[in-house]
């Protein structure tokens, strides 16, 4: 995929979707097209939510569906999050990602390929990360291989130093690993985070990313993935091709709550001051 045109803009704001519990998840309703109902309809508030209020694009995860499968989920994960992109699509032209946690690249671009969508995010994409779910490790090999025999346009955005994780690798190689996720792994996008959720990316290391990138002659993007909010967005595009925000576009600041248009505008306005 071609980044900028797909965006329309050098320096994209991405917003998330996070989809609530579906059918089959812990702490979804026991009434499982009650289930489905509320994502679907949550999925495209969301979506309208954010495009009203001036993102270049959309990413939609199965977040509620903690704890997550490790990595390949069930039939019924993926039937869910069709169901859900396909309402997502339904209600903007934006670009469209699609991230099926914890790790399941090959489910995530299996929806990207039914629904339309333009990229997926993969967790851990090369190498290996311990997290909650144990070890994960990527699957680089296998998912480009399915791509090209889906035949489809969808890029891949990878995380480096993904959150909820820590390194199996000697300490100060995550900046060495952008050369292994971006030139050997062959990602469109590279992600880099903070250490969780809502959590901001440490400067440093986000610069650091960046500065191994032009070591290397590369020309991958950089997104920001976790904790960006109007106050600290200008600065974070300063460095970085874009970011992908969720949290900070929600009710109140809190990561499950809907999207809340007037938020979604204030960041969009502060982003424009560099972009």
């Amino acid at each position: 995929m071609e980044f900028e045109s797909t965006f329309d803009t050098a320096a994209p704001l991405l917003g998330m979707v996070h989809l609530p519990p579906l059918p089959g998840a812990p702490n979804a309703p026991d009434d499982g097209r009650e289930a489905m109902r509320a994502a679907v309809d949550r999925a495209a508030s969301d979506a309208r939510a954010l495009d009203s209020g001036g993102v270049d694009g959309i990413v939609i995860e199965n977040f509620g569906d903690a704890p997550f499968y490790p990595d390949e989920v069930p039939p019924h994960v993926v039937a869910g999050v069709t169901r859900a992109a396909t309402a997502v699509a339904a209600e903007t032209d934006l670009p469209l990602g699609v991230n099926v946690l914890r790790n399941d690249a090959e489910a995530a671009l299996s929806v990207a390929a039914a629904v339309g969508a333009d990229f997926v995010r993969v967790n851990v994409h090369t190498g290996a990360r311990v997290t909650d779910q144990g070890i994960v490790q990527g699957r680089a090999h296998e998912t480009l291989r399915l791509r090209d025999r889906l035949g489809v346009d969808v890029g891949v955005f990878a995380d480096t130093d993904v959150k909820h994780s820590a390194p199996l690798t000697p300490a100060g190689y995550t900046a060495e690993s952008f050369a292994d996720t971006a030139e050997r792994g062959l990602a469109d996008a590279v992600i880099a985070s903070g250490p969780g959720t809502g959590e901001a990316v440490d400067t440093d290391a986000l610069g650091s990313v960046v500065a191994e990138r032009e070591r290397h002659g590369l020309d991958t993007p950089v997104l920001v993935g976790s904790g960006v909010t109007p106050e600290t967005v200008a600065d974070l595009l300063d460095v970085a091709d874009g970011a992908i925000v969720g949290t900070a576009l929600k009710r109140g600041g809190e990561t499950t709550a809907p999207v809340d248009a007037d938020r979604v505008a204030d960041l969009v306005d502060a982003a424009d001051a560099v972009r």
